[in-house]
Parts: structure tokens; C-alpha cells; sequence
């Protein structure tokens, strides 16, 4: 069967009918008549020279055959869908899928976001949350914001800022830390990074106490367990400062240590659109005047 001759008609009775599994209910989504819906399913099963459904007393079920056809008929329409909703105010809108630390998406990102679309209305950014752990050619990511030292294989990787560690508790906490050695006997908060706190107490000139306790993949969870005063958590406080402004969180330290940067990567074999050009300047932008400030 040729492309051209495509029987568009009756591949979306055959969606509908396969979804509903009713021609009565398909024609009432369609809005036309439950025997125009059977005539078109009729007329692909004729063209195909198999059978899609069985006809049952009550109601539809799909074949092998039509089991077979469904993802793709499914697929096709649901693409279709989306491309047609990027058609907005007579232009075509592009998409930029972005997979973002959930720290740096909620701390950073989420507040920018407005003045990004203000500046470029046609591009329509969708993020994907992680807890740093991303597959970019697995997920279909145009850019994945990620921690660590900007080297991970087969991408390229432009760095945004530092986000140095450093303690922060609940107030009620905080008063009866006096000094680094304090924190010896409080519950101390642990990521899945098992290096953190030994590095942070061997920069406070002191040997890390045995680490036990509930661990966290989620920075932003481990912020709120720490503002609840069940712990002392080490975290950047450039991404949670409103927690700091509002006094949820404080500093009982100045203390902090580096263990990595906030990069924006992309694989070095993606071609770059305008739109995944205009994000990326965008961003940059906005990362460098932080830094200066």
C-alpha cells in the first residue's frame, strides 16, 4: 500500500473503536454515526485483508493483528497532536527539553524562568526533574543540568556557577553550635555522596564522626527534613535562599567546601537549533551576572 494512498479517515475509527472498544462510543467522540464508524473499520480490515476486532455481544476486542497496529496508529496521532499544538498565534513554537537538577530547578531556575519567556515567547522550554543521575540521549534531552566536574563522556559541558556546601539547621539548633566540634553530637544529614561531610570537617581542621542515619537522594527533601529540626544537612545555600531569608534554615558556620560546579551539558553529536542556542545564551547570561553580583 502506498503512503499517498493512506486511509486516514478510517485509521482514526480504527484508534477510536481500539480505545473505546465500542464503534458506538467511537462514533460519539467523533461525532458521526456508529455505522460510518464500522463501514471505515470495515474498509481498513478489507484493504489489509486481516481483522482488527472481534465482534463480541457486548462491545469490541482487538485481534493479534489489531494489537499489532495500535502503538503505531496510537503514536502517530499523539504526534500529530502535539505538533499541531505547537501551531500558536500563526507561528510554530520550538521545543527545548531541558533535564535540570531538582535543586537547581526549584533554588534557581523556576524563579527565572518568566523573564526567559518574556524574552523569547516562540520557544516553549519543558523540564525534567533529576537527582543528578541523567541519561540525555535515553531521555531525548536537548540539554541536561547537572553537579560534579564537568566531565561526563560523549557531551559538551559549559559551566554556570559554584555552589560551595556548607551547614545549615533550624534555628533552634543552630543556637547550641558554638563551634565546628559541636556538630560531633548533632544527627547529621546524609546524602548519597559519602564524601561530603568528611571533606567539610577535614576543612574545619577536624576527623569527620562516624556517619549514620537516614540518607537522601534529594537535596530539597534533605532541606526540609533540616528546617523540621531533625538534623543538621550540608548544603549550597545559594539554592535555598529563601530558606535562609525566611529564617527557615541558618548558617551556624562560615565554613564551606567545593565539590563540584553546576554545568549545562548537551551530547557533542546533537545538532544545535536557534532555540536550544537562544536557552543556552540565555542561561549562561543569567549565570555570569549571579556570579558578578
Amino acid at each position: 500500500m502506498r503512503s499517498s494512498h493512506l486511509p486516514l479517515n478510517a485509521l482514526r475509527a480504527f484508534e477510536a473503536a481500539a480505545r473505546q472498544l465500542s464503534f458506538t462510543r467511537a462514533g460519539l467522540e467523533l461525532r458521526v454515526t456508529q455505522a460510518a464508524v464500522s463501514h471505515q473499520v470495515k474498509s481498513l480490515e478489507d484493504l489489509l485483508g486481516v481483522q482488527l476486532f472481534r465482534r463480541l455481544p457486548r462491545g469490541l476486542a482487538l485481534t493479534d493483528e489489531g494489537q499489532a497496529l495500535l502503538p503505531a496508529i496510537a503514536d502517530s496521532f499523539d504526534r500529530i497532536r502535539a505538533t499541531l499544538d505547537r501551531f500558536e498565534g500563526g507561528y510554530f513554537r520550538d521545543v527545548v527539553t531541558v533535564g535540570v537538577v531538582g535543586t537547581f530547578a526549584s533554588g534557581w531556575l523556576l524563579p527565572r524562568l518568566a523573564a526567559f519567556e518574556k524574552a523569547n515567547p516562540r520557544i516553549d522550554l519543558r523540564l525534567l526533574t533529576n537527582n543528578n543521575r541523567v541519561d540525555i540521549a535515553g531521555e531525548g534531552l536537548d540539554f541536561a543540568i547537572r553537579f560534579g566536574d564537568g566531565a561526563w563522556h560523549g557531551t559538551e559541558a559549559a559551566r554556570l556557577f559554584a555552589a560551595p556546601l556548607t551547614p545549615v539547621c533550624a534555628p533552634k539548633i543552630a543556637k547550641r553550635l558554638r563551634r565546628p566540634s559541636d556538630l560531633k553530637r548533632e544527627v547529621l544529614l546524609r546524602s548519597y555522596r559519602p564524601d561530603e561531610w568528611p571533606l567539610w570537617f577535614a576543612g574545619a581542621g577536624l576527623v569527620c564522626p562516624t556517619l549514620k542515619g537516614a540518607m537522601f537522594d534529594s537535596s530539597i527533601i534533605m532541606a526540609e527534613v533540616a528546617a523540621r529540626g531533625a538534623g543538621v544537612a550540608l548544603l549550597p545555600p545559594s539554592m535555598f535562599a529563601d530558606h535562609l531569608r525566611q529564617e527557615r534554615l541558618v548558617r551556624p558556620f562560615k565554613t564551606d567546601i567545593h565539590t563540584g560546579d553546576y554545568w549545562l551539558t548537551s551530547l557533542r553529536s546533537k545538532r544545535q537549533t536557534p532555540a536550544m542556542q537562544a536557552f543556552k545564551d540565555w542561561l549562561i547570561g543569567e549565570a555570569g551576572r549571579m556570579e558578578r553580583a
